[in-house]
């Protein structure tokens, strides 16, 4: 008697991940919306012969520039910890997602840092309205990433070391965070 072979195994579905690009995806086009906007109010305001920027506002470069650079051992880190994940190594893997919530906590100090610098008023101008709604905006998003750190970091670190797919989605959006960054950056805080 022959026995037939068993059925293929089941092609991983990947949720998850999926649902991280298409929220990154999401987040892109709001995002990109709202500094469409920004460059619109801008150019509409010089073209007026107005100023855009407020008087006596001034941007705080330092810190922008260290939010900028603090994305580098971010993604740095977020693969460091999918690294550490496809090896089972729960410790590394936990030393990493820490590392990456220590730097999105220090990109959330430096933003308020430049919120308390500049003094924008909110209710004073176009350019304050929109500044505080896009880095407002940026800043949930960060907010958003320290949760996901916290729970992919409980999720594998509490016994389910097999499932990497949450270290890979982790990592895919704090590598999105930081091209949204740099588009703020360059926008918001370079070309003011």
């Amino acid at each position: 008697m022959i026995a037939l072979p068993s059925a293929p195994a089941a092609a991983p579905r990947r949720q998850v991940l999926v649902g991280t690009a298409l929220t990154c995806a999401a987040i892109a086009t709001m995002l990109g919306g709202m500094l469409a906007l920004w460059l619109r109010f801008r150019s509409d305001a010089m073209d007026n012969g107005l100023r855009w920027v407020p008087k006596g506002v001034v941007v705080t470069e330092v810190a922008t520039n260290v939010m900028l650079l603090a994305f580098v051992p971010i993604c740095l880190f977020a693969q460091w910890a999918v690294y550490a994940a496809r090896r089972d190594d729960r410790t590394h893997t936990g030393l990493a997602m820490g590392l990456v919530a220590l730097l999105g906590l220090a990109v959330i100090n430096a933003q308020a840092f430049t919120w308390t610098q500049m003094g924008v008023s909110v209710r004073g101008s176009a350019y304050g309205s929109m500044f505080y709604g896009i880095t407002g905006f940026f800043t949930l998003l960060v907010v958003v990433g320290l949760l996901f750190s916290l729970a992919a970091a409980f999720r594998v670190l509490g016994g389910r070391s097999r499932d990497r797919e949450v270290v890979v989605a982790h990592a895919l959006y704090w590598y999105f965070l930081t091209a949204a960054y740099v588009a703020v950056w360059f926008v918001v805080y370079v070309t003011k």
